[in-house]
């Protein structure tokens, strides 16, 4: 059976720096008709940074939206006319001091198409040369190192709840399993 919604009209709602907002007004397969609210997101990337002893460094920063300090990869959205990974390089360095002399491509995922359609590309830096963080004017952001098996303990007793970190950290642990 085909689930597809067709979009009979759009109203933009909202436009920000950061994200849009619309609603779509869209035909459902029974013929019936329904509203959706969308963000629209120019899409973020998001980097698994390991260093050469294993560990994977990562940020921690005041999320206002869950009134929450979280435990993070460093992840930045992509501004126009950049790609991907010169957005990753870019964010590495910005929020961490990090710079990667190898930054890999591993894959993309949306973060939450029930509403957006925000897209995570996300990267794998390593043999890393540390430098000096240069966060925007209003981002406040501490770098922690950590090792691996520590990060996956703290997923598996809920002290991590970021979905693109949990991945990572997932990432990271094959990834060091495998290169050992």
């Amino acid at each position: 059976m085909n689930y597809e919604e067709k979009t009979m009209k759009t109203d933009k709602i909202y436009e920000g720096k950061m994200v849009n907002l619309r609603i779509d007004t869209v035909e459902l397969p029974d013929k019936k008709y329904s509203k959706r609210e969308i963000v629209e997101h120019p899409g973020s990337v998001g980097i698994i940074p390991i260093t050469d002893d294993g560990s994977m460094v990562l940020v921690r920063q005041f999320r206002k939206p869950i009134e929450k300090n979280l435990l993070e990869i460093p992840a930045g959205k992509i501004e126009i006319n950049e790609e991907p990974k010169e957005t990753a390089l870019r964010e590495l360095s910005e929020e961490t001091g990090y710079m990667a002399n190898k930054m890999e491509y591993l894959f993309e995922f949306y973060t939450s198409p029930g509403f957006s359609d925000e897209k995570i590309y996300l990267f794998l830096a390593t043999d890393l040369l540390k430098g000096e963080a240069n966060p925007e004017n209003d981002e406040y952001i501490e770098v922690e190192k950590l090792k691996i098996e520590d990060l996956v303990d703290m997923v598996e007793k809920g002290e991590i709840n970021d979905s693109k970190t949990i991945i990572s950290i997932l990432c990271a642990e094959k990834y060091i399993s495998q290169n050992k």
